[in-house]
């Protein structure tokens, strides 16, 4: 669902909820923005929407504020809107809470967060810990992620480009997804891949361009018994293949790097030490370095060896360092640390 969508719907609840009285398609038209001028066109969007609201759950009523009210109204009862009573065990509470600080990608965290608000306005103890300590995370950052775990949740079929190992150009992929699973640090999905006749299993981050949906929501069907993390589980037994990344890092950062490195090499300057011209990650002028978004630095570099597997995720953590780490080898590593910081740059 589009943003734009997802205001004009949550706008439209916000004007029915809080009126006593029935609304008028008219009256609605005014106080619900995102709506077209052409009031054909917006009748026929306030239809879509009426039906996306019953879809959801949404109690809307239709009806007149009296007799002589020729055209009828809507609304939503406040008392048919507001949750039941919920009754939750102090574990089950405390996992929804977990799961809400888990997830940090806005697919998840908002679901997680709305569930706790709505148990937390119905009474229900299911309270956030105050003590920091260690807390799990989970990071979605595949742009592949939010169309898919929405395919998944509405049962839709996706089409998307796929580069798998070995090949130089990707491939179009059709697929039922029967389910997202995290495996080692890594996202894939699961299900049936339509032109093969096969289950099949992907990787997030070999997904290139846009998901897109091929078919309306409810038409996969999940196998009975399907577990999808056996699935994913048999498909990945081979190891990732360990690569040396050489990396020039500045003295005294990069303390997450340097934790994991298998040779540092000191040196004496930036001057002697600096990547050439077309530093990986560069933004700006050539002459700026890798990583680098102003003016060279005259700081002193070490030189870092350190092993890696996944180019995806690894190159995501170099880029996290910002300037003071610099993708030199090997040049898949490179290009994917520069893809992700013109990213941050855009």
């Amino acid at each position: 669902m589009s943003r734009r969508k997802t205001e004009r719907l949550l706008g439209l609840v916000v004007c029915l909820l809080s009126s006593p009285r029935y609304l008028t398609a008219v009256q609605i038209r005014a106080a619900v923005p995102g709506y077209p001028e052409s009031f054909e066109a917006f009748k026929r969007m306030f239809e879509r929407d009426k039906e996306e609201l019953r879809e959801l759950g949404i109690p809307l009523e239709t009806g007149l504020n009296s007799s002589g009210d020729d055209e009828a109204g809507y609304r939503i009862p406040r008392q048919a809107y507001v949750l039941p009573e919920i009754r939750l065990e102090p574990d089950e509470a405390a996992v929804l809470s977990l799961a809400a600080r888990v997830w940090r990608q806005a697919e998840l965290a908002g679901a997680a967060a709305g569930a706790l608000l709505k148990l937390r306005a119905a009474g229900v103890d299911a309270e956030e810990t105050a003590e920091t300590g260690i807390e799990p995370r989970l990071l979605a950052g595949e742009a592949a992620f939010g169309p898919l775990w929405e395919a998944v949740r509405d049962r839709r079929s996706v089409t998307f480009a796929y580069r798998a190992v070995g090949r130089s150009e990707p491939q179009q992929r059709h697929l039922q997804p029967w389910g997202v699973v995290n495996r080692h640090g890594r996202w894939y999905v699961a299900g049936h891949d339509t032109v093969r006749d096969a289950v099949r299993v992907f990787r997030l981050s070999r997904i290139e361009g846009d998901v897109r949906f091929s078919s309306p929501a409810g038409s996969v069907v999940v196998p009975d018994g399907t577990d999808v993390r056996e699935t994913v589980r048999e498909w990945d037994t081979q190891p990732p293949a360990r690569r040396t990344a050489i990396l020039r890092v500045r003295q005294g950062a990069g303390l997450g790097i340097r934790r994991h490195a298998t040779v540092i090499t000191g040196s004496t300057g930036a001057g002697s030490t600096r990547p050439a011209d077309t530093g990986a990650g560069s933004t700006g002028p050539a002459d700026t370095g890798a990583g680098s978004t102003g003016p060279a630095d005259t700081g002193r570099w070490d030189t870092v060896s350190v092993p890696f597997s996944d180019v995806s995720w690894f190159a995501e953590h170099v880029a996290s360092f910002g300037t003071d780490v610099v993708a030199l080898e090997p040049a898949d590593l490179r290009e994917a640390v520069i893809t992700q910081l013109k990213g941050a740059l855009a």
